[in-house]
């Protein structure tokens, strides 16, 4: 593998060795949303499942709020 000796960020330590070029570049090209959460919270959700499902249990929450303020207004 080639050596990026110029690259103050790459350390010796790295060892990409066993990498795959392009593994994940199909699902990226696709579209991706990436959300950064809090330890705290990531302590309650193990897997990107749990976080979808709790996210979505949201959702009529939110529409049923959206749509008393758009009520309220009109």
């Amino acid at each position: 593998m080639k050596v990026m000796s110029n690259d103050p960020d790459m350390l010796k330590e790295y060892d990409f060795s066993k990498g795959v070029r392009g593994k994940y570049a199909k699902r990226y090209s696709e579209g991706t949303n990436v959300a950064v959460i809090e330890p705290d919270v990531a302590e309650f959700f193990p897997n990107p499942d749990s976080v979808n499902n709790a996210l979505r249990s949201l959702i009529p929450i939110i529409k049923n709020r959206v749509k008393i303020i758009t009520e309220q207004s009109s």
